[in-house]
């Protein structure tokens, strides 16, 4: 049994928790699931999701100071208040799809001509999917739940193909919870519009 392993799954389920109920603590948990991860998929030979967790663990600091920097405090008695939940703007569909598409080809070209990865193209394309949907998050945009469900899926398959069973069910359960997740978001998105209209 891979301990490290069961330790960053067990992480990874706080980190679940945190992001379903929107906290920016789920920031911190975001921190030290990197840190575990970065040994598990090493070990594994699984060197794009080894190359995430970098990404990851600065993506983190970005998210914090993002979600932070939505709060303000008009007065004493005005409770602090985050960066609302919205949804992605029309005009950043495209170029996200491109950005995307371009670190997926590069990625998988990086495994190709420079790694051992037996599964560059799948590991490449969760990478480069999971770039996206941590700016996403960073972002509080509803719709990288969407993207966090296809990479969760595929990395579901990936992991238990690399005989990561632990992580594989931590990514299963990620997927299940990201539908959940979106309706909550979704929710708490209208509620965040309905209290902004009453402050007016």
């Amino acid at each position: 049994m891979n301990y490290l392993e069961v330790f960053g799954t067990l992480v990874g389920l706080v980190y679940l928790w945190l992001e379903y109920r929107a906290s920016i603590y789920l920031w911190l948990a975001c921190i030290v699931m990197p840190a575990v991860y970065l040994v598990v998929y090493y070990q594994a030979g699984l060197y794009a999701d080894f190359g995430i967790n970098v990404y990851y663990l600065l993506a983190s600091v970005y998210g914090w100071i993002a979600w932070s920097r939505g709060r303000k405090k008009k007065n004493i008695q005005q409770a602090e208040e985050e960066t609302p939940i919205t949804r992605m703007p029309r005009k950043v569909y495209f170029p996200l799809t491109a950005v995307f598409i371009l670190c997926w080809v590069v990625i998988a070209w990086i495994l190709i001509t420079w790694t051992d990865s037996s599964v560059p193209w799948t590991d490449s394309f969760t990478t480069a999917l999971s770039i996206i949907a941590m700016w996403m998050l960073a972002r509080k945009y509803v719709e990288q739940w969407g993207a966090w469900m296809i990479v969760d899926w595929v990395c579901c398959g990936l992991y238990i193909y690399k005989g990561l069973y632990f992580t594989s069910a931590l990514y299963g359960l990620y997927a299940v919870v990201a539908f959940f997740g979106w309706r909550k978001w979704l929710n708490l998105m209208t509620e965040q519009a309905y209290n902004q209209t009453n402050k007016e």
